[in-house]
């Protein structure tokens, strides 16, 4: 059995046990806000590295999650390691519902 100091990149790994219905929403807001088709982001895409996504976009990004889901984020309980990655952010909104 193998432990993982906590740190903010052990977000990755809950990606892979992401929610597919949270991911799939997050994967079609994406295509809102970027204005395009993202046929390769998966769980593990990282938003800003991957995305290049900036803070305006993240903004876009979690109100269509907002309307999408039908939920509020709390913008006090949202961390940089929650924006990580698609599946980061995907953990964030389960455990946010």
């Amino acid at each position: 059995m193998t432990t993982v100091a906590p740190t903010s990149s052990t977000a990755s790994s809950t990606d892979t046990a992401a929610d597919p219905q949270i991911v799939a929403a997050i994967v079609t807001a994406l295509c809102e806000v970027v204005g395009q088709d993202l046929t390769d982001v998966t769980a593990d895409t990282r938003l800003f590295d991957d995305l290049s996504l900036d803070s305006t976009a993240v903004l876009g990004l979690l109100m269509a999650l907002e309307d999408a889901l039908e939920m509020e984020v709390d913008p006090e309980s949202l961390q940089q390691h929650h924006l990580e990655s698609v599946g980061a952010l995907a953990g964030f909104i389960a455990e946010s519902r």
